[in-house]
């Protein structure tokens, strides 16, 4: 299961290995990996929300320190890099290591440095083994990108561009003004709510000053925008990489929510500008350097680095093949009903269908309950109805379903039993309906062993890079992709490629597929 992503800088839109090349057993030239729970335990009610783009920069935001106004303790960026460095690997499910990829970020690190603003900066850059388009930088130089981020990223260029932007973050010292900034506003959100008697007037100016911080950390993103685009060019690389970059972004989260078309209206508690505003800013900055067409992008190169390398989830977290979700290991797989986007994460998978209903699947440890009513009915379901509380059997397996409501939130619960283990599906809904009691139930009965012969033929997701020939076009170039719902390879091919529907592919183009 994979790790939604909620803290990106550039990003914003989630064992044994069976190639040797691709060891997850330690870091790429860091400290050690910390190990990361596959089934995670529920919290006492299912948080929804939409995915948020924000800077991971310091974490759990815990105090760094009292120093004098305008100056900082020495040393205080690396401490909190250091501190926050395991935290960062272990949630983003450890360090991948693949020679390629590693090829790849090393051939453009080292002329960025020198074209930054800050040359003797050093930096500690770590490929995190996630599928989510990340990239973010700690204080001290700790930079990440993930490897999901890698295989969208069509050029050396694009990838420059990422680093670019999070080496400037580092070097503006981002981090730091960040969290003085949201002390601040802490500490006067809490005078206002113990000393304005005037409820309504301490809530409004609660909101304005969340406001203020939210568009405080959107400059600093369009500051970090510009930076790079100019480190970018320093170094040699194309000034337009980061426009377009972005764009792959966008096209990207928009294949990803399932929708045709997604609000261009900011969301000014987000961290971060909307894309127009960012490409706008990214373009801009392009233009003052030249035309497009100048710097280098070389495409063919970084692509044959990051051919072979794994794509999608982590064998150990299961697999998600179009709207189903099997897991090898543990013999066990669901679909969700169409409509539905699943998310694999570390500790759980998610759905969600665009109308208002989410769905969470995860394990639970049964070995000290009896029967699966009791189980129910021990306390961890806030807002159940015990009169809803109904034993049944699926698909063989002993299983309970009940119903919740709590906050305003209606619940429909099912928990399966294997063993000492029970599987749980929690659906989650403002405005439930008929529609959704039979979603519900859908899932819930698809809930299955797998074969002998399905768990042999689950096989890890690839890159792989292919030339294109005469005749090619994106359509039938798709075609040979694997894991992704037939009705929409065509447009998962464009996204990963960056390539538009209506332009023909010239012979000799290198390409990306995705394959088992």
């Amino acid at each position: 299961m994979n790790r939604v992503d909620d803290s990106s800088c550039f990003g914003g839109a989630t064992a044994k290995r069976d190639r040797s090349s691709d060891r997850r057993d330690g870091p790429v030239g860091f400290g050690p990996m910390a190990p990361v729970r596959r089934l995670g335990r529920l919290a006492a009610a299912l948080c929804i929300a939409a995915t948020v783009a924000a800077c991971q920069l310091l974490g759990d935001g815990s105090q760094v320190g009292t120093v004098a106004p305008g100056s900082l303790r020495p040393n205080l960026a690396a401490d909190i890099g250091a501190r926050e460095h395991p935290r960062v690997v272990a949630t983003y499910g450890g360090v991948y290591k693949n020679p390629g990829a590693e090829r790849a970020v090393a051939s453009v690190v080292g002329r960025l440095v020198e074209a930054s603003q800050d040359p003797s900066q050093s930096y500690r850059i770590t490929i995190l083994n996630s599928p989510a388009i990340n990239a973010f930088a700690l204080p001290g130089g700790y930079l990440y990108v993930t490897r999901g981020l890698l295989a969208l990223a069509n050029d050396t260029s694009e990838l420059a561009a990422v680093l670019a932007h999070e080496m400037a973050h580092v070097t503006a010292n981002h981090a730091i003004e960040r969290q003085q900034r949201a002390e601040a506003r802490d500490l006067a959100d809490r005078i206002l709510t113990n000393v304005v008697r005037d409820s309504e007037q301490a809530r409004q100016a609660i909101i304005s000053s969340q406001l203020s911080f939210a568009r405080f950390s959107q400059v600093q993103e369009l500051e970090a925008d510009a930076i790079g685009v100019k480190t970018l060019a320093g170094a040699g690389f194309d000034p337009y990489a980061a426009a377009r970059f972005l764009t792959s972004m966008a096209n990207y989260a928009k294949y990803q929510s399932a929708q045709k078309e997604t609000s261009a209206a900011p969301d000014f508690l987000s961290s971060h500008p909307t894309t127009p505003e960012r490409l706008s800013i990214a373009v801009k900055a392009a233009r003052q350097v030249g035309a497009p067409g100048i710097g280098e992008r070389d495409r063919d190169r970084y692509l044959g680095q990051i051919d072979g390398m794994l794509f999608g989830d982590d064998p150990l977290e299961g697999f998600v093949r179009g709207r189903a979700f099997l897991h090898k290991a543990l013999g066990i797989g669901f679909t969700v009903p169409q409509g539905y986007v699943l998310e694999n994460t570390p500790e759980a998978v998610l759905a969600s269908n665009g109308d208002g209903t989410a769905m969470r699947f995860d394990g639970a440890d049964l070995s000290s309950f009896d029967s699966l009513s009791d189980y129910m009915t021990s306390g961890w379901i806030n807002g159940l109805l015990p009169q809803s509380v109904r034993e049944t059997t699926i698909n063989g397996l002993p299983g309970v379903t009940g119903a919740a409501i709590t906050q305003g939130w209606s619940f429909r619960i099912a928990v399966l039993r294997i063993g000492r283990t029970g599987y749980r599906f929690i659906f989650a809904s403002r405005s439930p309906n008929d529609a959704y009691e039979t979603e519900f139930r859908q899932t819930a009965e698809s809930f299955r062993q797998l074969t002998p012969t399905e768990r042999a033929r689950l096989r890890s997701l690839r890159i792989k890079v292919v030339t294109s020939k005469p005749g090619d076009t994106p359509r039938s170039l798709a075609i040979g992709m694997s894991g992704v719902d037939a009705a929409r390879r065509l447009a998962f091919f464009l996204v990963l490629n960056g390539l538009d529907a209506n332009r023909p592919i010239p012979p000799g183009t290198t390409v990306k597929l995705v394959v088992d």
